[in-house]
């Protein structure tokens, strides 16, 4: 037999195991590892491929929450049933375990609540709460026909939930309750190139962030102010809250073309917007615990790399190669314990989660407390 025909042969033979998961594999069903750990090209560290890249995977966004604060496992989506659907992957052993059987599960709208005990996602126009142990999904909230969420997010303390809808041109944020589903139109938009994206409440106080029209825009949950920031002259990539949520961090891009992207911060109390570090192109990027070290994927062809970048020194270190056709899709991510990296890449396939070990370059931050216990089935 050629060389080429052996080839063949083990791709054939390679490919069959993820037809025979697809057609048997039901909600609760554990699934082996697929963990591959390489060398990056690049530096030469070590990076675990966490999914298959024959099926497409994905984090929640960055905005939600994915990672448990202890490290142990993470939510992602995947379509290796057949469709798109939530797992959890445990982090030592690299198993993961279906949690949904939803018939329209959306990628782009699920997350881990704080108390790491159940999780949120949206099936069609059905916003769902269910339990990670016990996977019995509560509906808690149905958007009218015609409109389909596109972006969600849930408060710390699990009791409201921000959640962007959209019916053909027309968006809208609601501002939902998670004990009845009762539901508070905040802002709608009716225009073309208009979108509403990436709400997140603000912690520690009644109000949502969200992007809108290339700004970023702030509505108090009760409905009396919503308003745009005022932000450096450019458009603004993401945008996300400092810990205590006194603060705004947010990637801009400058109106002149000659300007590097850069991260800067704004606090919407004062009206004060300053200059953090330039930036090598990012596309996207993400606080640590403590806001002392950002990670950001690089949008250059030519260095398409994960870098660090150390607030106090406005200093960068790269990661590694993430090669990724979409770079804004890289979406990095810091474990809440600030000891490693997980983002997103089509380098070696489908869209597939990877994750790099930083605690060598980053100090590890503490545990962040736990949210309130909630009486509820889904503990």
């Amino acid at each position: 037999m050629s060389l080429a025909n052996k080839c063949s042969r083990r791709l054939f033979l390679a490919s069959i195991p993820g037809v025979c998961v697809a057609a048997t594999i039901g909600k609760g069903s554990l699934l082996p590892s697929s963990v591959f750990r390489y060398a990056d090209p690049t530096t030469e560290f070590p990076v675990f491929r966490l999914t298959h890249p024959q099926h497409t995977s994905a984090l929640p966004p960055h905005y939600a929450r994915a990672i448990s604060r202890k490290g142990n496992f993470l939510l992602y989506s995947s379509d290796e049933s057949g469709t798109a659907q939530a797992y959890r992957l445990d982090l030592k052993t690299g198993q993961s375990r279906l949690l949904t059987d939803a018939e329209n599960f959306a990628p782009a709208c699920f997350t881990l609540l704080a108390d790491e005990r159940s999780f949120c996602y949206v099936d069609g126009g059905r916003l769902y709460l269910s339990g990670l142990a016990s996977l019995r999904p509560r509906q808690v909230y149905q958007a009218p026909e015609g409109y389909q969420p596109t972006g969600l997010s849930v408060t710390d303390d699990g009791l409201s939930a921000a959640l962007v809808e959209r019916k053909g041109s027309h968006y809208r944020l609601q501002w939902i309750r998670m004990m009845d589903g009762m539901a508070v139109t905040l802002v709608e938009a009716d225009q073309e190139n208009d979108e509403l994206n990436d709400p997140a409440p603000r912690p520690r106080r009644a109000s949502v962030l969200y992007r809108r029209a290339g700004g970023v825009w702030l509505a108090n949950v009760d409905g009396k102010q919503n308003y745009r920031l005022r932000l450096a002259d450019g458009q603004a990539l993401s945008a996300t809250w400092t810990p205590d949520g006194k603060d705004v961090l947010y990637l801009n891009v400058p109106s002149d073309p000659h300007k590097l992207r850069n991260i800067r911060q704004f606090t919407p109390d004062t009206n004060e917007d300053k200059p953090i570090s330039d930036t090598t192109q990012y596309a996207c990027f993400e606080r640590n615990a403590d806001g002392s070290v950002f990670v950001g994927a690089s949008g250059s062809q030519a260095s398409p790399h994960v870098l660090l970048l150390v607030r106090a020194v406005r200093r960068e270190f790269t990661l590694c190669e993430h090669r990724s056709s979409d770079p804004a899709k890289v979406s990095p991510i810091f474990s809440p314990d600030s000891r490693n990296v997980f983002f997103a890449s089509d380098q070696h396939g489908k869209p597939a989660i990877y994750r790099i070990t930083v605690d060598k370059l980053v100090e590890a931050t503490e545990e962040t407390p736990a949210a309130p216990e909630r009486t509820s089935e889904h503990k």
